[in-house]
């Protein structure tokens, strides 16, 4: 058995360069796959293992006491959901526009699921969505507000549209917890009062209260790319791109010139072989269609046990 781990914590980091390559080791020793974003202001990632490696995993990582607030969000899958291991230093765990927002600071109250359960439908309350359009697109709470974001770094110029409702309760969500973190310091910053995020996201909503009242499916960065949350009132809110059929199945087009991504039935994918319209299907440069839909990217499988360098690092030098 398997499993996959969903997991953020913000906290500083004095040397992210130095973690990165002590926590790559141990996702190696440990023969996790996964992606890991690794800051200065703290840790993302989500990774995939056998129970027992999960396990150790997460007995290491809270062993530090600077994760001490770190929650992890656990599925049982039936293999790897990652096809390789990624460890990276980046800005920021989650990319967005507020680098000066410091979420240990000071952020939006958090609501257990049962708690966000209890509120989301009250008239004095609005539930905001904080992701991506793609994102909500394929799953979202019932009456969530959404707003239009191609990347969470649109969100501070989509605040504007949440002054009408300065007066109510501001319910932010997302998938794991780590965008409304920032989301949420940010509304408070601008000066709305009652703000709250629901703590640890979509996934633990499912995972405590069932999923009541989330429409569709929830999209994850792994290679599930879309996941059932709903136990209770479940229905589908995605359709084919191209037959218009309700789906939920995420593919990016297989001509990489196009590489968009979207929803589409399996009948229209076999058709179009992974492309997303006729044109895409006829370019001389499209890449095979295996009925996945994906197309990993090439990794250049750095490993810090053997003394590499990071190219990062080189650059620093």
């Amino acid at each position: 058995m398997f499993q996959t781990l969903l997991y953020y914590c913000y906290t500083p980091l004095a040397d992210p360069e130095q973690f990165r390559d002590e926590h790559h080791r141990l996702c190696l020793d440990l023969q996790l796959l996964g992606r890991i974003i690794v800051a200065a202001e703290g840790l993302n990632g989500t990774v995939s293992g056998t129970r027992e490696n999960c396990a150790a995993y997460m007995a290491a990582v809270k062993a530090d006491p600077r994760f001490a607030a770190l929650e992890f969000k656990i599925d049982d899958v039936l293999a790897h959901t990652f096809q390789k291991l990624h460890v990276r230093v980046k800005p920021e765990i989650v990319h967005s526009s507020l680098h000066h927002v410091r979420p240990h600071e000071l952020t939006g109250q958090h609501l257990t699921p049962q708690e966000f359960k209890e509120l989301k439908d009250r008239d004095d309350v609005v539930v905001v969505d904080v992701r991506s359009d793609y994102e909500y697109n394929l799953g979202r709470f019932k009456n969530a507000v959404t707003l239009d974001m191609e990347n969470f770094r649109d969100f501070p110029e989509r605040v504007e549209q949440l002054r009408k409702f300065k007066n109510k309760k501001i319910l932010t969500y997302c998938t794991g917890g780590v965008k409304c973190e920032k989301a949420s310091a940010y509304l408070l910053e601008q000066g709305f009062e009652n703000v709250y995020q629901l703590h640890g996201g979509i996934i633990k909503y499912g995972h405590e209260v069932g999923g009541e009242d989330f429409d569709g499916q929830c999209y994850v960065f792994d290679t599930r790319v879309a996941v059932d949350v709903n136990r209770i009132n479940p229905v589908i809110i995605s359709y084919c791109h191209n037959c218009q059929q309700p789906s939920a199945r995420i593919v990016d087009c297989a001509n990489p010139h196009c590489n968009g991504h979207f929803t589409q039935c399996e009948a229209c994918g076999e058709a179009l072989q992974g492309a997303c319209a006729e044109t895409c299907a006829q370019h001389p440069n499209k890449r095979p269609y295996d009925g996945t839909g994906t197309y990993p990217k090439i990794s250049n499988h750095y490993n810090p046990a053997q003394g590499l360098v990071s190219s990062r690092r080189k650059v620093a030098d």
